[in-house]
This record gives C-alpha cells, sequence and structure tokens, in this order.
C-alpha cells in the first residue's frame, strides 16, 4: 500500500509550532479529537493536552501511528471512487486538521475543479484550514457540529459550494464513534443521506469493535480521555449504508478496502482498528 506519509508539519499552521499560539478563546487546555488524531499522525497541531491523550492510546496501541495511517489512505482511495463514479463536489464531515492527502487534494487531482467544503467542531480547524486553503476557490472550511444535519446543510458556507441538487460524496472518516448514542447517530447519518440526490456517494468508516484486548483498552482511553469512542461492530457499521447499494469489496477493515497493492500475511492490531466502506445512492 502506497505510504502517504510527507512531514505533516510542512502543511501546519505557520505560528502552529508554538504550544503558544491558539486562535483567540480557544481553551488548550481540554484536549480536542481534531487535535489528538493530528497528534497521533504526528503533526505539530496539538497541545500538550492533545499529546498526553495521544500517548496514551498509543500505550495501549502498538502500531497505532500506522491504524491512523491507515485511514488517510482508506480517504484517498475513497474519494478518487468516488470521482471515478462521477461526483464532482464533497462533504467532508468531522474532517479533523488538514494533513496529507485531504480531501480536496484527492479529489481535484482526479476532476479539476472538484468542490470540497470541510466541516468540524473545532474552531483550530478553520484557523489552519483558511491558512492552508487561502486561493483555493474550489474549497472551504465550516466550524459546525454534524451532528445537526438540517442546520448545516443550510449554512452559507455549505450552500456556498455545495450543490444539493447535484450527487455529493458523504465523508464521516472516524467520526461516527464519537457520537455514543447508538439512535443518535442513525438519525443523523440517515439524515445526510436523505438531503442527497442519486448518485450520491457515502464513504464512512469507523473504530470495530473486537475481541483483541488492545482494542478493548484504546475504547477506554477514548472514552475515559475525550468521553466519546463508541466502537461497533462490522454489522453496525454496515448498517450505516442501509439502503444505498455497497460498493465492492463490501465492508470490512480499512486495510483490505481496496489496497493500491496485495496485502500479505495476517493484519496487525492496529489495521483492525476501523472498518467501513463505500455505498452509492441509486
Amino acid at each position: 500500500m502506497t505510504d502517504a506519509r510527507p512531514d505533516a508539519a510542512s502543511e501546519s499552521h505557520p505560528d502552529s509550532s508554538s504550544d503558544d499560539w491558539a486562535p483567540t478563546g480557544i481553551d488548550v487546555t481540554t484536549p480536542s479529537i481534531a487535535r489528538v488524531y493530528d497528534a497521533v499522525l504526528g503533526g505539530k497541531d496539538n497541545y500538550p493536552a492533545d499529546r498526553a491523550v495521544a500517548e496514551q492510546m498509543l500505550q495501549v496501541m502498538p502500531g497505532g501511528r500506522d491504524g491512523a495511517w491507515e485511514g488517510r489512505n482508506f480517504l484517498a482511495r475513497g474519494v478518487r471512487a468516488m470521482a471515478e463514479q462521477g461526483i464532482r463536489q464533497f462533504l467532508d464531515l468531522g474532517s479533523g486538521l488538514p494533513t496529507v492527502q485531504n480531501t480536496h487534494e484527492v479529489a481535484q487531482a482526479a476532476a479539476p475543479g472538484a468542490r470540497t467544503v470541510y466541516v468540524d467542531i473545532d474552531p483550530i480547524v478553520l484557523a489552519h484550514g483558511r491558512a492552508i486553503l487561502a486561493g483555493d476557490e474550489f474549497t472551504s472550511v465550516v466550524t459546525a457540529d454534524l451532528g445537526a444535519p438540517a442546520e448545516l446543510l443550510a449554512s452559507p458556507g455549505v450552500r456556498d459550494l455545495i450543490d444539493l441538487s447535484q450527487p455529493v460524496g458523504l465523508i464521516l472518516l472516524n467520526v461516527t464513534h464519537h457520537i455514543v448514542d447508538d439512535a443518535a447517530v442513525a438519525k443523523i447519518v440517515d439524515a445526510y443521506k436523505a438531503a442527497t440526490v442519486p448518485g450520491s456517494g457515502l464513504l464512512l468508516a469507523q473504530f470495530c469493535r473486537s475481541t483483541e484486548p488492545e482494542l478493548a483498552a484504546l475504547e477506554q482511553v477514548a472514552l475515559k480521555a475525550l468521553g466519546s469512542g463508541r466502537f461497533r461492530t462490522m454489522a453496525e457499521i454496515e448498517a450505516f449504508f442501509d439502503g444505498w447499494e455497497i460498493a465492492e469489496p463490501g465492508i470490512d477493515y480499512m486495510a483490505k478496502w481496496r489496497p493500491e497493492t496485495p496485502l500479505t500475511g495476517d493484519l496487525t492490531i492496529a489495521q483492525k482498528v476501523a472498518g467501513g466502506g463505500l455505498a452509492f445512492k441509486r
């Protein structure tokens, strides 16, 4: 599998290497999901509180950083697959901080002029994203709660680039496990699906429940440190795609979803952290 790991700091906010920098009014002493994920990836857009949680996760999950990078590679393959089906606009929900193989980069490489809106509840994502995306008329960043689909989809920041009368690629990458209530998360995902027209795609992955003790320990760290992290079975993950046509090879671990080179040997524990897939509305 292609390993997309150039120095994440090369795309950081110009002032973000210092723990002293933060947007006005942001409490950086409380860990943020987006910044913890950035720390796990080895980025620099994070603070001591975030790095402490990331370290706890990496202690219970050997090779956990490799698992995080599986997510970036899965994202790239999924976005390319949607572009191949003619999708030219993407809504990346709970996008986290910019790193490498970002949605807009993959989309525009596959289809020049493709539009992308990144959505995250952490205002630091907006600050860093705007610095990176300055001058890109096809991409924007919106601070919003993905748990309020109607308000989010109606917001000017989304509607300026996303035309819901045309197919859209919905992306929910490793965010649904942060909505602990099963009924609530199902309702939220269904609302986004219902707002789209035929030809739209849903790329979704989240942390998997299994018998592996390392994964059980990781779930407990997430629940205690972040207050969220509901691991779900593959069957529960597959249910998010109900009513849509699931693309080959179905719902599986991210590492096994259309790998660019054949996998050899058994999956590592880190490669079993998350599973998901891609589906289209027909």
